[in-house]
C-alpha cells in the first residue's frame, strides 16, 4: 500500500493565471483561482496548480547552476502541429530543433521547461 498519491504537479510562478491559461490551452481544462493559488482543473494527465513566487527566477536550461529541477513531458500526435500551437501560445524554443528526435523541448511563458514527445 503507497503512503500518499500525487494530488497534483505545482509549478511556481510570478503570474499564476495567465501560467493556468498556457497550461489549459495546452492540455485542456478548467482554471480555478484562489488568492495566490491557481488550480487546472480537468485538463489531460495528472493534475497542476500554480502559486505565486515573489522574487521567481526561471530555471536556466540546461545550467548546473540553475537547474530546472523537474520538467513535464507532454504526449502528442503530431510534432509539428503541436509545435505550432505552443509557439504561438507563448511557448519558447530551448533546445534547436532536431526533426529525428521524437521529442522536443520548450520553455513555458514562466521559463518552467517542458517537452512534446511524440505518441
Amino acid at each position: 500500500m503507497a503512503l500518499a498519491s500525487v494530488g497534483a504537479v505545482v509549478l511556481d510562478c510570478p503570474d499564476p493565471v495567465a501560467l493556468a491559461h498556457f497550461y489549459a490551452a495546452l492540455i485542456g481544462g478548467t482554471v480555478e483561482q484562489q488568492e495566490d493559488w491557481v488550480d487546472l482543473k480537468g485538463g489531460a494527465g495528472a493534475p497542476l496548480a500554480f502559486q505565486a513566487a515573489p522574487g521567481f527566477v526561471p530555471p536556466k536550461w540546461p545550467s548546473a547552476d540553475a537547474s530546472q529541477q523537474f520538467h513535464l513531458d507532454l504526449t502528442v500526435e503530431d510534432l509539428d502541429a503541436a509545435e505550432r500551437e505552443v509557439l504561438a501560445l507563448g511557448a519558447t524554443v530551448l533546445e534547436a530543433d532536431d526533426r529525428e528526435r521524437t521529442f522536443r523541448v520548450y520553455a513555458d511563458p514562466a521559463g518552467h521547461p517542458f517537452c512534446l514527445c511524440a505518441c
